[in-house]
């Protein structure tokens, strides 16, 4: 069982003891935090923050702890209740809040949640922003209203609808031709919101929708990480129905997978390199994915005449490089789909209607766009150290060795060869060396893969 704490928010199991895992006292403990540094950043104004969550078991039970909390310390709540991230983001500045709250554990399983904290625009916090609320929670010195002063919740449930509005006012997403095209469209919730918001977007763009766990109970059916190997039904549904395609979201709708109308995995990296493809191709301009994400978006953003930059991992670092480089479209390889037309977050929603709208237009089958793409494999591996170890020490051993290629320090250490690539991250919170590479063939990626391992372990003998 387990409590993380970090600059994004807090994550961890539900039961067992304070600050060993999320119970309700580390619950009301982080959300005054945060509150505290909203008064603290606010202080002319009753601040007001957005709430919502997903649909797993728990999030009711800690939405009540949050948003009470949030009135204790005299702030007003707007309760969107079932919720997405993306929704919730896109409610922060139309409600002129100051901060937002979601209650989620992403792609983790049902025994996790999480707060992930927004700032007034919708965006996840700054690295310092969220290390000020970490130093307020661990001396716990909170100031809460009196009688008079206490904060006013307001419930809001039309969210998910006023979202999809924003999507389909989009310039580039056509309503008109997507209905045109008469997709049929296999889609899996993993029984949280997606299995509200995903069929309702596609039911107003006048897609066929066939339904596979979209009851947000938030009972998993599977592992709720859109991965291949979790989504076997989806992918036999696809065919049996004879859908165009499959589409799979995360309990929370920031992260897309597509399934072709083979039954077979469009690729998750992919997701971005299609989105950003189309949008390239009406909007030219440059791209940002973070260090770990596939090498295809730089070979389809230079097509276009664009240039590519990567990013430390992590979203709120992706979205500051997309500022400073004016990216018109952006996210992470595990598909997530950043397109600042409307917000700066990963939105699955804006990123079904761009990608069935490039569909339409290019009167393409699914299995037939991934194909136009450059094919690259990745694996991804990781080397378990003691804790003595000086990882840091390890990892410039690296980058001494390989001080001909082309080398990124920016996260850990990545590697840019001719041909393939590699990168080397090391774990916050435990002795660990994450390995990803990508190469034209799965073996090559994978031969890679291993022989850096025995680079690392010769290193490790050495040191």
């Amino acid at each position: 069982m387990t409590l993380i704490k970090s600059i994004s928010g807090i994550r961890g199991t539900i039961g067992g003891k304070p600050s060993d895992n999320l119970t309700p006292i580390d619950a009301v403990k982080f959300a005054a935090a945060y509150g505290t540094w909203l008064k603290n950043n606010h202080p002319s104004k009753t601040p007001t923050v957005v709430v919502g969550r997903d649909a797993r078991i728990s999030g009711e039970m800690i939405q009540q702890l949050v948003m009470n909390t949030l009135v204790g310390l005299g702030i007003n709540v707007v309760d969107l209740d079932l919720s997405t991230t993306p929704t919730v983001e896109v409610a922060v500045p139309m409600e002129k809040a100051e901060g937002g709250i979601i209650l989620t554990a992403s792609h983790n399983p049902k025994q996790w949640n999480a707060l992930k904290l927004l700032n007034e625009k919708g965006e996840f916090l700054s690295g310092e922003d969220g290390a000020e609320i970490l130093e307020i929670a661990e001396k716990s010195n909170f100031d809460f209203a009196d009688v008079d002063s206490l904060g006013k919740v307001t419930s809001k449930s039309d969210y998910i609808d006023i979202h999809i509005e924003e999507v389909l006012k989009l310039p580039l997403v056509d309503a008109e031709k997507i209905k045109a095209a008469n997709f049929t469209v296999a889609v899996d919730g993993v029984n949280s919101t997606g299995g509200i918001a995903v069929p309702q977007l596609l039911k107003k763009l006048g897609v066929n929708v066939i339904e596979l766990y979209c009851d947000p109970t938030g009972h998993f059916p599977h592992n709720p990480e859109p991965l291949k190997e979790h989504l076997t039904e989806i992918c036999n549904l696809v065919k049996e129905k004879g859908a165009d395609l499959g589409v799979v979201v995360d309990p929370d709708v920031d992260r897309l997978a597509f399934i072709s109308e083979d039954g077979e995995m469009f690729g998750e990296e992919y997701t971005l390199v299609a989105c950003a493809d189309y949008v390239l191709n009406k909007t030219p301009g440059n791209t940002v994915s973070n260090l770990s994400s596939s090498r295809a978006l730089r070979d389809i953003t230079q097509k276009h005449g664009g240039t590519y930059r990567a990013s430390a991992v992590g979203e709120v670092n992706v979205v500051q490089l997309m500022k400073d480089t004016n990216a018109v479209i952006g996210g992470e390889g595990n598909g997530g789909i950043i397109y600042p037309e409307l917000h700066y977050g990963r939105d699955s929603l804006v990123g079904i209607a761009l990608f069935l709208t490039f569909l339409a237009e290019n009167k393409m089958k699914v299995s037939e766009l991934r194909k136009s793409y450059p094919s690259y494999f990745m694996s991804k591996n990781k080397i378990e150290l003691t804790p003595e170890l000086d990882v840091d020490k390890i990892l410039e051993e690296i980058e001494k060795k390989y001080s001909g290629e082309e080398i990124s320090t920016v996260d850990g250490v990545k590697i840019d060869f001719e041909n393939h690539w590699v990168h080397l991250r090391k774990s916050n919170t435990e002795p660990i060396i994450r390995i990803y590479t990508e190469a034209g063939t799965q073996s090559e990626a994978d031969m890679v893969a291993e022989k850096m391992i025995s680079e690392i372990q010769e290193i490790v003998n050495l040191v």
